[in-house]
């Protein structure tokens, strides 16, 4: 399959600041990307013109730094991006969350990244719209964040680096320019960590198996390395495999962390819950109109369907008010632990797909009707259950922290 980077728009971005992101603008693009959305589900097709229109506003390279050249923006700006884009078509929310994400890691006081590969991958998204992801997960491995080495593996080649391994869920591959690869080295005593592989460096195979219930246009494809080069500076980030734990290293280090879970449980999390919103958009005009003619009036004249619709909007609004405080105190400077993001994500995904599920119930088979994009919101909302990290791994935490926090205090 041709799976070839996005690269250069005809006309340069627009490098909006953050103030210029306005409510019509985002609002255009959630229409307009709504309106193709059923056709990428369909097909599976990367969104590459949903890109072009967010490079030509300058919203990819939004959040990283401005000494750079991008918007340098907050959570709660990118919050508004991310849900604007997801309310019209999810899949492309993920990818540029996923961008979002490692432009936000580039900024950390914590970061060992190279400055000038930091300023060449920013500058790329700025002034190209090359979108990054993470490729962490393997068929052996699963996800890094349960622990054990990475099957991927990082030999010494003269003066750089060769890379072979396999590698699952590559969100947005078919359109990324960089690969943040984790792997380890074939060390005596193995480091961990990640290289920075051009997209297009020989050796970089795609099998097309994303086949997915939900997102799928985010053409999230399993990539084979087979003697993949690179430079030695391109080991942008290795460290011993116990040093990568969230309580290693300095105070300044937990908190770069912890600020960077909740970057990625807000930013999920708002794309979730704008799932649901288009969900609840739908119904809402749905019960309006259908006016069966046993009861001679539309549906939502029925008290049993107002509460329910009532029930809708307290989760939507428990959503609203915990994300918004979550980015507030981000960028005050005061981010939550790590545990508390994971609670974050489990209540605000929770109540997206209590959401999707309540308006199914009341629309009965016209909901789960292809014509109809409640059932595309369900099977999209059901994703949001497998982003780390899980919901058992979060609960456990919590009730590990709560049930040492009163042992303690007894």
């Amino acid at each position: 399959m041709s799976a070839l980077p996005l690269r250069r728009a005809s006309a340069a971005p627009e490098h909006p600041s953050p103030a210029t992101v306005d409510a019509s603008v985002l609002a255009r693009l959630t229409a307009q990307f709504a309106a193709t959305a059923a056709d990428h589900d369909l097909s599976g097709a990367f969104p590459r013109e949903n890109f072009a229109a967010l490079q030509a506003r300058g919203l990819i390279g939004l959040v990283a730094p401005a000494e750079h050249g991008g918007g340098g923006a907050t959570l709660a700006t990118a919050r508004r991006v991310i849900s604007a884009v997801a309310r019209g078509e999810p899949a492309t929310a993920l990818i540029l969350t996923m961008t979002y994400l490692q432009h936000h890691a580039l900024t950390r006081p914590d970061s060992r990244w190279p400055a000038h590969l930091r300023e060449r991958v920013v500058r790329d998204a700025v002034e190209n719209g090359a979108l990054i992801n993470a490729l962490r997960v393997e068929p052996a491995l699963g996800s890094p964040a349960r622990g054990g080495l990475p099957g991927t593996v990082a030999r010494r080649d003269g003066d750089g680096w060769q890379i072979d391994g396999h590698k699952l869920y590559t969100t947005g591959i078919e359109g990324l320019s960089w690969l943040a690869v984790w792997a380890r080295t074939d060390e005596a005593q193995p480091r961990t960590g990640v290289f920075l592989v051009p997209r297009n460096a020989p050796g970089v195979r795609v099998i097309a198996s994303w086949d997915h219930l939900g997102l799928r246009a985010s053409g999230s494809h399993e990539v084979v390395f087979e003697n993949v080069a690179i430079d030695a500076d391109h080991a942008v980030d290795l460290r011993a495999p116990a040093d990568w734990a969230p309580d290693a290293g300095s105070q300044t280090d937990i908190d770069a962390h912890a600020t960077q879970q909740a970057w990625m449980t807000v930013l999920l999390g708002s794309l979730y819950d704008a799932v649901a919103q288009a969900a609840r958009d739908w119904l809402v005009d749905f019960l309006n109109r259908r006016a069966p003619g046993s009861l001679g009036a539309p549906l939502a004249s029925l008290p049993r369907v107002q509460e329910h619709v009532g029930e809708i909007e307290a989760l939507l609004r428990t959503n609203r008010v915990l994300l918004a405080d979550a980015a507030a105190a981000v960028d005050d400077g005061h981010a939550q632990p790590a545990a508390d993001s994971g609670l974050l994500k489990y209540t605000v995904t929770g109540n997206a797909i209590r959401v999707v599920e309540l308006a199914l119930q009341l629309s009965g088979n016209h909901g789960l009707s292809r014509r109809n994009p409640l059932e595309r919101h369900y099977r999209d909302v059901l994703c949001s259950r497998i982003h780390t990290p899980q919901n058992d791994a979060i609960l456990v935490a919590a009730g590990k922290r709560a049930l040492l926090s009163s042992g303690a205090a007894a």
